[in-house]
């Protein structure tokens, strides 16, 4: 399993997403999100699902992206093209993947501003390649693990929050995510895109670098809780 989250909000897109891959007994660690720049052209795509069916509709998806040198002018364009090639990866792989038990179960998040878009734009893609825009009335989507941290988003993210309490709430639907599933953990990849600035920033943060923060808000919690009036429950 994963966890990744897009949000999108007035001051532009954020995303999350963990990098723990399970397979089997075994647990290693993968980038799980792709970024495309050309200018102020700027493209993230987040997935989760079979690694090999990732890897192989992200490697056609960066050799179209090489041959029309990003020209795509909207994003919703970009979009369709993943979509065709992760059909392309299913007529090729998803019979061969049945045999062998498995399903073809790739989601992806799609986010940027390309030069004709007229604003930020954020996508969620399904397996059968096609999609969804993510708009104000509920801005952000979760692709993996999504059971434990979306009640955070629900109760605290809106369109107008500013960038920093968004990555502060993502931050916390991750950690309530790690500590609740084996699957889902550190390093935490980031990638934050500005609107003023129409370009992507990139960061990654390991568990030494916000695990005291995860700490602050399970004690936070536990006196939330205390302090919650309990007359309610009447004799019990």
């Amino acid at each position: 399993m994963t966890y990744c989250v897009g949000i999108k909000i007035r001051q532009g897109l954020v995303a999350m997403a963990d990098t723990r891959i399970t397979s089997g007994n075994e647990t290693t660690t993968a980038k799980k999100i792709s970024l495309h720049t050309d200018g102020q052209n700027s493209i993230f795509l987040m997935t989760s699902g079979l690694r090999s069916i990732r890897d192989k509709a992200v490697t056609y998806f960066e050799e179209l992206l090489e041959q029309n040198e990003l020209k795509f002018d909207k994003m919703y364009k970009a979009v369709n093209a993943f979509g065709e090639q992760l059909r392309r990866v299913a007529r090729e792989d998803k019979a061969a993947l049945a045999e062998s038990g498995l399903i073809f179960n790739l989601f992806t998040i799609v986010g940027g501003q390309l030069e004709n878009d007229d604003e930020h734009k954020l996508y969620l893609l399904y397996p059968e390649g096609n999609w969804i825009e993510i708009g104000e009335a509920s801005p952000f989507t979760i692709i993996g693990n999504s059971g434990y941290g979306k009640p955070i988003f629900n109760r605290a993210l809106t369109y107008e929050s500013s960038i920093r309490y968004a990555l502060k709430t993502g931050f916390l639907s991750f950690d309530s995510t790690r500590v609740s599933a084996n699957d889902v953990g550190y390093p935490l990849d980031v990638a934050i895109f500005r609107k003023d600035t129409k370009q992507i920033v990139e960061k990654r943060f390991f568990e030494e670098d916000t695990g005291n923060i995860g700490e602050i808000w399970g004690n936070r919690l536990k006196e939330v809780i205390k302090e919650i009036p309990d007359d309610w429950l009447g004799e019990v």
